[in-house]
């Protein structure tokens, strides 16, 4: 419930800025289409931002390979657990693209 709250704050910031983009209906389909996963501890020191560990434990939890971002400090955190952080569009890139 973290992450969709800070999806939430992040989504109202941005649509202050880009009034013309609807994030509702994208929000929606992350929130419709999601699992809700117990934390798994995870070290303090996993991220410099703490407030961006709860991306690191869910993805550990979920046992996903890879998690998407564009936040800086959760970037330099990949590796962690063999958890891989990359942009949008190196996501983009590397599984979206012919």
């Amino acid at each position: 419930m973290d992450i969709l709250a800070e999806y939430r704050r992040v989504g109202d910031r941005l649509g202050k800025k880009y009034p013309s983009v609807d994030l509702d209906p994208v929000l929606d389909l992350v929130i419709r289409e999601s699992r809700i996963m117990e934390q798994v501890p995870i070290r303090a020191d996993a991220c410099s931002d703490k407030d961006d560990l709860k991306f690191l434990a869910c993805a550990l939890a979920g046992n996903a390979a890879c998690v998407v971002s564009g936040d800086r400090a959760l970037l330099r955190a990949s590796g962690y657990e063999g958890i891989e952080v990359m942009t949008p569009r190196e996501f983009q890139t590397r599984f979206l693209d012919d």
